[in-house]
């Protein structure tokens, strides 16, 4: 039986689902979800991640790490963590990057948060000499100072969506009409938590919630809070959520999030205002366009040190990465990054209060 047919038979049987129900089940079901049962990055997945397009971009990230490190004392012993690994990729190249700072590699302890196995199998190939340790939510990590990245991570959790209406907020829901899934809502309740959205939204406007965003970050910020360290966030959105954001993506095309569950990845985009309040007590940085923040930390100067060993189509491609990572027009304005560090505490380089 599809993954389809099965919520189709539990919503006979019990009602609609949440959209928070319906991506968790498409994207983590044990056996049919799309992460337990793709590899879903690179050129013949469905979508490519920065770290997939240059090394340029793991190898800045992991010296602002390290810089971070620096700037807090260089702790002797510190949890070096990342949500959301993919393939290893963007670690990988993070720790060839930090392999020249001084006791940074060595003080460092490989934390990866992985739910999906088969993701974990790829991770080991890559990161074994690393001698990582995998666990799958993020309470697990140990009570020590952590430098945490995350690329490309929030988007992917369970959302819902809340339709404003005259009497309150509506749900949105996943549904039945005529034996096939659809979008559908709830009756009107008031919601204390999406009173401040009253201020920019009027009747059927649609706002987000991610419940499991937020418990993650107040559980990192209460960490850095206390032990030190800094987290970077990289992700599509913007400071405030609105609008329905739900997407799917197959074969690096956009489908129907209904059509196919556990085929297509399902992402939103990030509210970062609920990050950022949610990382409290830790301080937090404004957000910053991707390409800003590359380019404020040198990646043109390493774009101009790598072309020169560089010619014919491996040059054009280099190029072409380098613009794909920092121009407006493509993942340097939509992609934004937020920094988490303790209160007191000089920012992450390349982020601004």
């Amino acid at each position: 039986m599809t993954l389809k047919k099965e919520l189709i038979a539990r919503i006979k049987a019990n009602g609609p689902i949440s959209i928070a129900d319906f991506m968790t089940e498409a994207l983590l079901h044990p056996t049919k979800g799309y992460y337990t049962s793709h590899n879903p990055f690179g050129s013949q997945g469905d979508f490519v991640t920065a770290p997939e397009i240059s090394q340029m971009f793991g190898e800045i990230i992991g010296l602002s790490l390290a810089q971070s490190w620096l700037d807090q004392g260089a702790p002797s012993s510190f949890v070096l963590a990342e949500l959301g690994p993919g393939r290893g990729t963007l670690m990988s190249d993070i720790l060839r990057a930090t392999h020249s700072i001084k006791g940074f590699n060595q003080a460092a302890r490989l934390f990866l948060v992985e739910a999906s196995a088969s993701l974990k199998n790829i991770q080991k190939t890559i990161l074994s000499r690393f001698n990582p340790t995998w666990i799958s939510k993020i309470d697990d990590l140990p009570q020590a100072p952590l430098w945490l990245v995350a690329n490309e991570f929030f988007d992917a959790l369970p959302i819902q969506q809340f339709e404003r209406s005259n009497d309150g907020w509506k749900e949105r829901h996943i549904g039945l009409i005529e034996g096939s899934l659809c979008f559908g809502v709830s009756l009107a309740n008031s919601r204390l938590d999406l009173a401040h959205r009253l201020e920019d939204t009027k009747e059927g406007d649609i706002v987000e919630i991610c419940t499991a965003a937020k418990n993650i970050i107040n559980y990192v910020g209460n960490q850095i809070t206390s032990k030190g360290g800094c987290a970077l966030i990289f992700d599509y959105g913007d400071w405030r959520s609105q609008g329905d954001t739900l997407q799917a993506i197959q074969n690096h095309k956009h489908v129907n999030p209904l059509d196919e569950p556990g085929a297509a990845d399902l992402t939103a985009h990030v509210d970062f205002e609920a990050l950022a309040q949610s990382s409290t007590p830790a301080a937090h940085t404004r957000i910053t366009p991707q390409g800003i923040y590359l380019e404020r930390l040198g990646i043109t100067a390493r774009a101009n040190q790598l072309a020169g060993r560089l010619s014919g189509a491996a040059l054009v491609s280099h190029i072409a990465a380098h613009k794909r990572l920092t121009h407006s027009e493509e993942m340097g304005t939509i992609f934004k990054v937020l920094g988490i560090f303790p209160p007191n505490s000089k920012l992450p380089p390349g982020l601004t209060k």
